[in-house]
């Protein structure tokens, strides 16, 4: 590997079941990626087979360095303060841990394993961040749906819901985060507030709040939204909520997943994933989307909006 190469670091975080995602994820990252970068990727997780981690560390080249990390003696410190619910994970929180696990790096970027990665994820490491802690996109959920746009400002207290971020691309400012005493700051804040609706998300909002640095849409472009985004424009899909290409369909967006899958390994088993899929599975998806949405009406309704009398 050629040493002389500007590293950048980059970080997922999973659980076992999640292997074949990474890797469709993991192979349109490095399809995409400038040639002129060393890409220390590596993985946290609790529980990933020795089987599956050989089968990823297949993607390793010259630019690719590939390393899993078994956070397990670390969330076991913090595991009693840690809130989840439904389909969350441990897993979720492992990103607001990166500052102080990893003090040999200023800027990381951190990616959730269900996106495909369509531009050069250089360049959105290259973003100047300044003195900001975080830079990361709207949030197109929020964008669009007036009840979590209340959601954003009253409950979770950021000015505007349209600087409300999306936490599943993120690029950290590692050291500005420390001197913000992050880690101290979220672990205060988690025994005193329990969000129910987007959880580290929010707290990475209600923290980072006036220190995020927004960037383009195309970075973390989500099927939610009903209207298109021009192919050509689109940097990284995300496939949050209950869009998993892998579970239904007529997921938009779904032919960039399938494009990568089909070059994995893990293909028939993905296949399988979805065909296996059955309908009342697929109805609990849609209630989860349901109950997220009744979880920020009640929130709202507890918190006194004086919006109105602002001039």
């Amino acid at each position: 590997m050629n040493e002389k190469l500007k590293e950048i670091p980059i970080f997922f975080a999973m659980d076992d079941k999640y292997t074949p995602f990474l890797a469709v994820a993991l192979k349109s990252l490095i399809e995409n990626a400038s040639k002129e970068y060393k890409y220390l990727i590596k993985i946290l997780h609790t529980d990933v087979q020795k089987s599956h981690m050989d089968q990823i560390k297949k993607y390793e080249n010259e630019n690719i360095n590939i390393e899993f990390v078994d956070l397990s003696y670390y969330i076991e410190k913090v595991k009693d303060k840690l809130y989840t619910r439904d389909y969350y994970t441990n897993t979720t929180y492992f990103r607001l841990f990166l500052p102080e696990l990893y003090p040999q790096y200023d800027k990381v970027l951190y990616l959730d394993s269900d996106i495909i990665v369509l531009g050069d994820i250089s360049e959105l490491y290259n973003t100047d961040m300044g003195t900001n802690l975080v830079a990361a996109a709207p949030d197109d959920i929020i964008q669009t749906n007036k009840v979590f746009q209340d959601y954003a400002e009253l409950v979770v207290g950021v000015a505007n819901y349209q600087h409300y971020f999306n936490a599943g691309v993120l690029l950290m400012n590692l050291d500005e985060l420390r001197k913000f005493k992050f880690q101290e700051k979220f672990l205060y804040l988690l025994e005193k507030v329990k969000f129910s609706v987007a959880q580290d998300q929010d707290y990475l909002n209600r923290l980072c709040k006036g220190r995020v640095t927004l960037v383009s849409h195309d970075w973390d472009v989500m099927p939610y939204v009903n209207e298109e985004t021009k192919p050509e424009d689109i940097k990284i899909v995300h496939y949050n909520f209950a869009y998993k290409p892998w579970r239904f369909e007529d997921v938009k967006y779904n032919e960039y997943f399938w494009k990568y899958a089909k070059e994995t390994e893990f293909y028939d088993e993905i296949l399988q994933t979805r065909e296996s899929y059955t309908e009342e599975q697929k109805f609990q998806d849609r209630e989860a989307e349901k109950m997220l949405v009744e979880f920020a009406i009640r929130e709202n309704s507890c918190v006194g909006d004086d919006r109105k009398n602002r001039r």
